[in-house]
């Protein structure tokens, strides 16, 4: 199929690569002219695992373009709509992006063209967007994670589609053969359902999380062990073990700006989504948490040095979108400490957006914790949970060590001489 993706961001850049990989012709479009620049000179405008390499072997095969123009549309099969819907401040999806995209394509595809809503948008955007087409238009929101963007997309757990129309069912059907071919589903649905499905999903997701860090808060007054209880409920099928990690709370481009966006449609029409208000509300004090230990063990923290281990929102990204980083960072230089932070891949981009004053940036974790009054993990790389206690505490000046993930075994810790302090555990 000949394939226009609007939009180079994780999703686009992800979709166009995988579809391309599997046989079709495909033109990746974004407005950011220096983006796509750096995409045609081999640079990758974000990290993502296994993204670079199959990207440039699709561009090599001839099957995978880039462009800052939507040109020659004549016999285009689909149109993936894939940019970004940034939350307001009011807490509404800012839809501009998805209208322009509407407004360019407008009437210019064929009728037997596809245009495919693959951007988060409220409920009956689509719908709208309907009006403004020449072509049929189909909801099909995605559900990737940063980390594992490509095997997602190759290898979903289910595709969702939003339409009624039974021709479209079938070229949707042909379109993701590829992707379906040992048995995960595509379930077909109203427009409607199929955009509600895609907040539903996080907002389900980030409850969990939220819940799960509401009881460590009750584990550490009660001396009850989290890691302990949230083993013994996830084991329930009816629960499951994931998205159970205490720690110091969810951030990146979708759980909380999708929750915020949902609980403003809410109340467009009538309605007080309490639980995602109160999901919300918990993680937001989920970020506070680590300035309160800090107080709790220094008082004043003004003039100590505290190092920071990880910066994006989760490990395998280079994405600080609503990272607990960020809040963290922001309190500690507003209560007078001196920050060091390291991570794998995001430093520069950190430091880029932070500035300079107070914060060191450092290449290692061990060059990070020297001199250091406090250590903290605030995502959990891989080599985070390998760090050699021994060797950290020789080179702080200090000895706090706080676990924001939970990924050091705290009686290694403490047996080299750190005070460890962890999420609901002791």
């Amino acid at each position: 199929m000949k394939i226009f993706v609007i939009g180079c961001g994780y999703v686009g850049l992800a979709t166009g690569t995988c579809l391309a990989e599997v046989g079709n012709d495909v033109v990746c479009v974004d407005k950011d002219t220096d983006k796509i620049a750096k995409i045609n000179n081999g640079e990758m405008p974000l990290y993502e695992p296994e993204l670079q390499e199959l990207l440039k072997k699709n561009v090599d095969a001839g099957r995978l373009r880039f462009s800052t123009e939507i040109i020659n549309t004549d016999n285009v099969d689909i149109v993936i709509c894939a940019v970004g819907t940034p939350t307001k401040e009011n807490g509404e999806a800012d839809l501009t992006d998805v209208f322009d995209v509407v407004k360019s394509v407008g009437q210019k595809l064929n009728r037997n063209s596809v245009f495919i809503m693959k951007s988060t948008v409220p409920v009956g955007t689509t719908i709208e967007c309907k009006k403004k087409l020449n072509c049929q238009i189909i909801s099909n929101p995605e559900f990737l994670r940063q980390g594992s963007a490509i095997k997602d997309t190759m290898t979903p757990d289910r595709i969702v589609v939003g339409t009624e129309d039974e021709k479209v069912k079938k070229i949707i059907e042909a379109l993701y053969a590829p992707f379906i071919s040992e048995g995960r589903p595509i379930v077909f649905m109203d427009i409607v359902s199929a955009e509600l499905s895609k907040y539903a999903a996080n907002a389900f997701l980030s409850t969990k999380i939220s819940f799960i860090n509401e009881i460590a808060d009750f584990c550490e007054v009660s001396g009850a062990n989290i890691k302990h209880v949230a083993k013994a409920i996830g084991l329930d099928s009816r629960i499951g073990q994931n998205f159970l990690n205490a720690g110091i709370g969810y951030g990146g481009g979708c759980l909380g700006k999708d929750n915020k966006a949902l609980i403003s449609q809410a109340k467009k029409i009538g309605k007080n989504l309490d639980i995602i208000t109160a999901v919300e509300s918990r993680n937001e004090k989920q970020k506070n948490i680590v300035l309160e230990k800090l107080i709790k063990h220094f008082g004043d923290l003004n003039g100590h040095t505290i190092c920071i281990l990880g910066l994006s929102f989760k490990p395998k990204t280079d994405d600080l979108r609503d990272a607990p980083s960020n809040k963290i960072v922001k309190n500690l230089l507003q209560s007078g400490a001196m920050v060091k932070v390291y991570d794998p891949v995001s430093a520069d981009k950190f430091i880029e957006f932070h500035g300079t004053k107070n914060i060191s940036k450092a290449s290692g974790m061990y060059e990070a914790g020297k001199d250091a009054d406090a250590v903290i993990i605030t995502t959990e790389w891989d080599e985070f949970k390998d760090m050699d206690f021994n060797k950290m505490k020789s080179l702080m000046k200090g000895s706090l060590l706080i676990d924001g993930r939970n990924i050091c075994d705290p009686a290694l810790a403490k047996k080299a001489g750190l005070k460890y302090i962890g999420i609901g555990v002791s």
